[in-house]
């Protein structure tokens, strides 16, 4: 299976210069954050659906998503002028389906087991073309660009802790890093509610949990089972994957706010919460932030 290489993620970064905040790196205690919560869409996700539009330059597009790669992908359509449909599950915050809408797609909500399916029904039924949020290489190049900036900004970074659930993210940071820098470990974090991607490694094969497991966890954004193309990405590329409980993320959420002034959904958090927890270890770390669009709330209960 072919990889994301370097040179797929440096032209990405090209693409999407004009459109993608170059997010900071924010000192939080000996740490630091990279802020992704910051994009225009509240989501690194922006990275990756642009560089996929600005590559294939379709005639509309649909996706499946949890809400973060759905606001992305309207944004970059509207950008291009072409429609957008976004396939959701029940369940989806409304702060994020909110979102998605007013960014001009249309909403379509599925039970969470059939959102796949649906997107390629409408896809095939419409002549729109399919961008996942993960499982295509256009959009792990775009991802991958986090990982770039993270070096640029600090070359003697030793950790970076990324958020997993499709894959995506994971998938292109280590594949910046490690070309970069290879001395640089890459470390995963998921929920234990929705831990099928430290499973799958750990076993050498892909495992899926069903809806039903993954959606016991309050993050929401890593619900989502890892593709056979990330599983390979983080098979060759990532150092380590560790699991954080609900209340460590909950946790991570305040401590984000009090102490680096940052706003982050739970699955925006579950990088620091690791951090807090000590289960990684130590050195220069850089926590990834993936995104803020945080039921208002949810928020108020963690703070």
């Amino acid at each position: 299976m072919e990889l994301v290489t370097l040179d797929d993620i440096r032209a990405a970064a090209e693409r999407i210069k004009q459109v993608v905040v170059r997010t900071p790196l924010v000192p939080m205690g000996e740490a630091w954050v990279k802020p992704e919560s910051l994009q225009p869409v509240g989501s690194f996700k922006l990275r990756g659906a642009y560089n996929a539009v600005a590559s294939l330059r379709p005639g509309g597009v649909v996706t499946h998503s949890s809400g973060n790669h759905g606001q992305a992908l309207a944004y970059a359509a509207g950008k291009f002028g072409v429609p957008c449909v976004v396939v959701v599950p029940e369940g989806t915050p409304q702060i994020k389906a909110r979102a998605i809408e007013s960014r001009g797609a249309e909403l379509v909500v599925v039970p969470p087991e059939q959102r796949e399916v649906v997107a390629e029904k409408v896809a095939a039924e419409r002549g729109l073309t399919l961008v996942p949020p993960y499982d295509h290489r256009a959009v792990i190049a775009g991802q991958g660009t986090v990982g770039l900036e993270i070096l640029a900004d600090l070359p003697e970074a030793e950790v970076v802790l990324v958020p997993v659930g499709g894959g995506g993210l994971a998938s292109g940071v280590a594949s910046a890093v490690k070309a970069l820098n290879p001395g640089v470990r890459v470390i995963g974090v998921e929920p234990e509610l929705a831990a099928d991607a430290a499973e799958g490694l750990a076993a050498g094969r892909r495992v899926v949990w069903e809806p039903a497991r993954t959606f016991r966890t309050i993050a929401d954004g890593v619900r989502t089972p890892l593709s056979e193309l990330t599983f390979a990405h983080l098979s060759a590329r990532l150092d380590g994957i560790v699991t954080v409980t609900e209340d460590e993320i909950k946790a991570a959420m305040g401590h984000l706010a009090r102490s680096a002034r940052l706003v982050a959904e739970p699955t925006g958090a579950v990088a620091t919460a690791a951090l807090l927890s000590g289960r990684v270890p130590a050195g220069r770390t850089v926590v990834v932030l993936s995104g803020g669009n945080v039921d208002p709330d949810l928020y108020r209960q963690v703070l």
